[in-house]
């Protein structure tokens, strides 16, 4: 139990973040951090511009939304421009006060020792909550981990920007008080280069010490709400949308696969247009590839659509895959790779360059691409595909390595050295 003798009470974190719901990346591995947190004894309070926590544990404040519309009008006038206007200046400041105040409320109602920041001090998508975050911990000397998924610099479309200043102060900030974590070793290379800040790296994990559960009664027909017929193959694509998702080499596999099988496209475009969800499918019938965007019925709790069809989650859906495909150019770590290790599933996967350098290394058997289909990328599938001896042989070599190198216990250590750390008087009383 993580009973401070010094506070008498219970140590408190408090997560902050643009959004803690769904399933993106973020609002995921922040659950998994949580969940360690929770089983140490800690009590975590949330603050964000969307929740779907415990309200009683939860501080919402629309403004730390990266949506909110004042918000999404300063990164328009701040990116893909050479210089912002006083009135610009104005209004990040204006907004940046209330979300500081809003903060310190959070920190005083729920008595806040340690701060979790995710992402929100890496990509400027919420330029006054970032600023706000950096001045409060300076203000308080706070203890807070930061943890970053995508930097800037990682990003083309905010490389030109006429916010420079904000970048280097706040996205990262570089204070003492402050314990930096990265998910990659590219990032944490790129972090000390540019910044001089040192980082501690903690890749994303899966839970590979609980398998996951058979499906139930509840997902036993998702084939037939798929419409896939006995015969066909069931390809499943679990991301959004976006150009970096590389979804065009998936199409371009099945269609030189030759075999009857439907592409199925978890997840929609998101908060980054509609452009690119066209080209695929326009790309899909130029192939004549069978491809389903079923976003309306995957969502991350069962429920009913508006015209009753059940929703699913991606739990319900990935047991029944033949097949996953993950060829995206860029990846900052690659959670749908750990989650088709973690159901069992052979894996399309393009060499992006964190997967070459993190991940590939490990010694996972994957179909792999680099950049393009070759012939030996479909031969290798077809024998996946028929070969029941030689695909169980690679999905559970798969599971062990991940068991080994991406688990909870391996964030468990990693995350027990951070809170030692930050929060001294837990040695001797954790």
């Amino acid at each position: 139990m993580a009973y401070c003798k010094q506070c008498e009470r219970e140590h408190h974190v408090g997560f902050i973040s643009t959004r803690f719901a769904g399933t993106d990346g973020v609002s995921l591995e922040a659950d998994k951090w949580a969940r360690i947190f929770e089983s140490q004894g800690l009590q975590c309070f949330y603050f964000a511009g969307e929740l779907d926590r415990d309200p009683a544990r939860a501080w919402q404040t629309d403004e730390a939304h990266f949506q909110h519309p004042d918000i999404r009008s300063i990164h328009k006038a701040c990116f893909g421009v050479n210089q912002r206007s006083r009135e610009v200046t104005r209004q990040i400041h204006l907004i940046k006060r209330h979300l500081k105040d809003q903060l310190y409320e959070f920190i005083d109602r729920f008595e806040i020792d340690l701060l979790v920041t995710q992402n929100c001090l890496t990509i400027p998508l919420n330029i006054p909550l970032g600023i706000a975050i950096a001045e409060l911990i300076a203000e308080t000397g706070i203890r807070t981990i930061a943890h970053h998924h995508d930097f800037y610099w990682e990003r083309q479309q905010f490389l030109h920007n006429a916010v420079g200043e904000y970048l280097n102060m706040a996205f990262p900030p570089n204070l003492p008080s402050i314990h930096h974590v990265v998910i990659n070793s590219a990032a944490a290379t790129q972090l000390g280069l540019r910044t001089g800040i040192s980082s501690t790296l903690i890749p994303n994990v899966m839970d590979f010490e609980n398998p996951p559960d058979p499906p139930d009664d509840y997902a036993a027909d998702v084939p037939q709400a798929l419409g896939l017929k006995r015969y066909e193959l069931f390809i499943l694509q679990p991301t959004r949308v976006v150009k970096r998702k590389g979804i065009e080499h998936a199409i371009e596999f099945v269609h030189r696969l030759g075999a009857s099988a439907k592409l199925v496209i978890s997840h929609a475009s998101g908060d980054e247009g509609h452009d690119y969800e066209r080209r695929v499918w326009q790309y899909a019938r130029t192939m004549d590839v069978d491809t389903l965007f079923v976003s309306d019925i995957i969502n991350d709790n069962r429920g009913r659509t508006p015209d009753g069809r059940k929703i699913y989650t991606l739990e319900d859906i990935y047991p029944h895959a033949d097949l996953v495909t993950y060829p995206s150019n860029y990846e900052g770590f690659g959670n749908a790779f750990l989650e088709a290790v973690y159901f069992r599933k052979p894996i399309l996967v393009n060499n992006y360059s964190i997967y070459a350098t993190d991940i590939r290394p490990k010694g996972f058997s994957v179909i792999e691409i680099d950049g393009y289909v070759t012939r030996a990328t479909l031969l290798l599938a077809k024998k996946v595909l028929r070969d029941e001896t030689f695909r169980s042989d690679m999905v559970e070599r798969n599971y062990a390595l991940g068991n080994r190198y991406f688990s909870y216990k391996v964030l468990r250590g990693k995350l027990d050295t951070l809170l030692c750390d930050c929060l001294p008087c837990r040695l001797g009383n954790g």
